[in-house]
């Protein structure tokens, strides 16, 4: 029986740039993708967001950039400003449409792992 749930992640680069964000958001999606076991084909939608201090480039073009989500609609947003929050920061929300044969594994990344202890394994 197919079900409908969503898996979420972060990851954070050193700093913003083109190269850092298209490296941060391949590791961060071809990690999530390998420990849950999905292919695009599983994916209803993905939404991105990251921090204002990343200009360079949308994470969602990242992600098309490595050959992956082509079927997948994308969309990214920025994150809102509240001080003292994390920089450069990366988030991911995958939302799957398929069989769910176990729980979904969150994957936080790169000192991401401090947003969200509960869901970091």
């Amino acid at each position: 029986m197919e079900e409908i749930y969503a898996i979420r992640g972060a990851i954070t680069t050193d700093f913003d740039g083109v190269k850092n964000i298209d490296t941060a958001v391949k590791t961060l999606m071809f990690t999530l993708y390998e420990k849950n076991g999905i292919t695009d084909e599983d994916v209803s939608h993905i939404i991105f967001s990251q921090t204002v201090d990343l200009r360079s480039r949308n994470a969602a073009a990242a992600f098309r950039a490595t050959g992956r989500g082509a079927s997948v609609p994308l969309f990214c947003v920025q994150e809102a400003e509240i001080h003292g929050a994390m920089k450069h920061v990366i988030r991911v929300l995958v939302v799957v449409n398929h069989r769910r044969d176990r729980e979904p594994v969150h994957v936080y990344l790169g000192g991401a792992e401090a947003l969200r202890p509960d869901l970091s394994r």
